[in-house]
């Protein structure tokens, strides 16, 4: 089994570009959604998340996404501390995950990640590294509207990234969703090299 590991800045198109090797059959983990779903179901996760954020973290026994992005988003050293926390739950859950669709004979999965050249601990998941880019302009459009925030929070979240460019330098392969090139065929000619590397 292969694990292709798709990235790329907010607002690129990785979400979409992963719902169509999806729809092609191909198992995705969404970084984000099973973080979000552990937030809620991991008793040990949401207790050291309190424990640096406040109690008003938590409302009804749920995380207040909207607080935390709040707080971590407007310092760097608190957004390093939180992932430090949650990577390793997000972390073990993915190979869980990856194990159960080996068992079932699947060659090939994806590990989709805003954030995957941020976090040092998920660089050997990676058989082959995909990265979606788009121009700066249209990601900010694509946040803006998809998120309703602001441009300069839009900007704010961006500039916590690594930049596309060192993205794209570190990657194997490059879909560019920029509403200009078809996607399909970008995607057929990195599934037909990853059988020919195979």
């Amino acid at each position: 089994m292969k694990t292709l590991v798709c990235t790329g800045g907010i607002g690129a198109g990785k979400s979409y570009v992963t719902s169509i090797l999806n729809k092609m059959g191909y198992p995705v983990y969404n970084s984000d959604y099973r973080t979000k779903e552990l937030y809620n179901t991991n008793e040990d996760l949401l207790n050291m998340l309190t424990d640096l954020l406040g109690k008003e973290l938590v409302e009804e026994g749920r995380i207040n996404r909207q607080y935390m992005a709040k707080k971590i988003f407007a310092d760097k050293s608190l957004l390093e501390k939180v992932n430090s926390i949650v990577h390793p739950f997000v972390y073990k859950d993915f190979i869980s995950w990856r194990e159960y669709n080996r068992n079932m004979g699947v060659e090939l999965v994806l590990f989709e990640s805003a954030i995957f050249f941020e976090s040092p601990m998920f660089k050997d998941i990676a058989d082959y590294v995909l990265v979606v880019s788009a121009p700066l302009e249209l990601r900010i459009s694509r946040v803006s509207s998809r998120d309703n925030l602001k441009r300069e929070d839009v900007i704010n979240r961006i500039n916590k990234q690594a930049s596309q460019e060192f993205k794209e330098a570190q990657s194997d392969f490059i879909i560019f969703a920029d509403d200009n090139l078809e996607l399909l065929p970008q995607i057929y000619e990195m599934l037909n090299k990853m059988r020919i590397y195979r």
